[in-house]
């Protein structure tokens, strides 16, 4: 039975393999466009039919106009590198929702959701354009399909240990640690690993928008500022610390421009 477990969870890994585009690296996901976009979509609109969605002010239109924006810039990116058509099943959509929570979301195929809380920090089109280039980054890496393709390996780790180990106590034992060391030694890690990504193709998209990169580091500063740092240590969260991120953007911003540049953009907004 064991072996059987090993066998098929290696066939898993080697079938769930797909290329990220902006790093040509390959990726765990077992899940395609067409079992992952249907389902984001109808939770998009109950979360929406649950929300007060904020129309018609300069502020939803504002995020409305950078999504549209930082969605061509990855579009133009995306077939000048042989990528043509990997868009197409995206559906993309901006919405503004009256909450309070610092916070703005973006799920697989392109539906994205800022909330009200997080636009004194932005302050202006620049910062929106930040925070949007890193949540469509999310979608464009398959980074939701990822994390549920993780979470699959990680059932099926305690399921093949619950198997292989017979003794009640032992494998109580083995439950404990597991969940303890599968979390913070792999799940966490491959969240953050997400969120930096995220961060960098984000960074990108942003500059071929015509949107100063130099700019990302400074709104994590404002970030940091908000949270007055109260946050957990980094190997704790889902997320790098503020200082991370905010030194990783002021070294890669740079090389975002370099790449806007290919594009044909030489200044920013």
């Amino acid at each position: 039975m064991k072996k059987i477990f090993l066998t098929f969870l290696m066939l898993l890994v080697l079938i769930g393999c797909k290329t990220n585009p902006f790093t040509g690296k390959s990726t765990l996901n077992f899940y395609s466009n067409s079992q992952m976009f249907p389902m984001a979509f109808s939770q998009y609109d109950q979360f929406l039919g649950e929300n007060k969605v904020v129309k018609g002010t300069s502020d939803a239109q504002m995020i409305t106009k950078v999504g549209q924006r930082i969605a061509s810039a990855a579009e133009r990116w995306l077939d000048a590198n042989g990528y043509p058509g990997y868009l197409k099943d995206y559906q993309w959509e901006y919405n503004l929702v009256q909450d309070e929570t610092v916070n703005a979301w973006c799920m697989p195929g392109g539906k994205i959701v800022f909330y009200t809380g997080i636009l004194p920090i932005a302050q202006n089109e620049t910062g929106i354009a930040v925070v949007m280039g890193h949540e469509v980054a999310h979608a464009l890496a398959d980074h939701g399909a990822q994390r549920m393709s993780a979470g699959t390996l990680q059932q099926i780790g305690a399921v093949a240990g619950n198997v292989a180990i017979q003794d009640d106590k032992t494998r109580g034992l083995f439950n404990q640690a597991y969940g303890v060391g599968s979390q913070i030694g792999v799940m966490l890690p491959f969240s953050r690993n997400h969120e930096t990504e995220a961060d960098r193709i984000g960074l990108q998209i942003m500059a071929i928008a015509g949107y100063n990169p130099d700019e990302a580091a400074k709104l994590w500063q404002r970030m940091k500022a908000e949270s007055g740092g109260q946050a957990p240590p980094e190997f704790l969260s889902t997320h790098p610390s503020n200082d991370t991120r905010i030194s990783n953007l002021t070294a890669w911003a740079p090389a975002a421009k370099q790449e806007a540049r290919k594009f044909g953009v030489t200044s920013f907004k």
